[in-house]
């Protein structure tokens, strides 16, 4: 019987691990669970980047529905989803705000939306992740829906694209106008 078992356990345990892996291939990876959600943003207070005369607090992100995009200047990923962040700032859908993340020199935040352009209404430096570790980001880019209230309704880890803002992000937003609440 002992034998037996031997014999058959790495079977068993090889399609237990397939199963396992199966299960996880229609996981979205970009839908981290955050324990944040539905709770109000953690107050912080911001410095605005050199050369703009605008801070970034949480008190800010009251009164109307808007994004909160983490950034940085050495982020390649961040670099992918800035055209889609200056369509939305031409479009004029939702106000951006920005927080520029670990950046080691806060100067190069600036000189990189200089060279980029600019999508952002407000845009905090963070160069000691204070701001970030009260949001629980994870890494950049990593951008936020808040709702008018500063409530944080949805967490999305990874590049913005028109898919994302066209499936989730846009109709989230327009629900959250309405004053539906969170969306199911």
């Amino acid at each position: 019987m002992v034998r037996k078992v031997i014999i058959f356990a790495p079977t068993l345990l090889f399609v237990a691990l397939v199963g396992l892996f199966a299960s996880r291939l229609n996981k979205d990876p970009s839908a981290l669970p955050s324990a944040l959600l539905d709770t109000p943003v953690a107050p912080f207070a911001l410095d605005a980047l050199p050369g703009r005369d605008r801070p970034l607090s949480s008190a800010m992100l009251q009164g109307q529905v808007s994004l909160l995009n983490v950034f940085g200047s050495w982020c390649v990923a961040c670099r992918e989803e800035h055209d889609f962040l200056m369509s939305l700032k031409a479009q004029g859908d939702v106000p951006v705000h920005g927080i520029n993340w670990r950046e080691r020199n806060p100067a190069d935040g600036m000189r990189w939306l200089e060279k980029h352009g600019d999508p952002y209404d407000r845009v905090g430096q963070d160069p000691d992740s204070r701001a970030a570790i009260a949001l629980g980001v994870t890494g950049a880019p990593e951008t936020f829906v808040i709702d008018a209230s500063g409530v944080i309704r949805y967490r999305y880890a990874g590049v913005l694209t028109s898919e994302v803002w066209a499936s989730t992000l846009k109709p989230l937003i327009e629900h959250l106008r309405h004053g539906e609440g969170p969306a199911s």
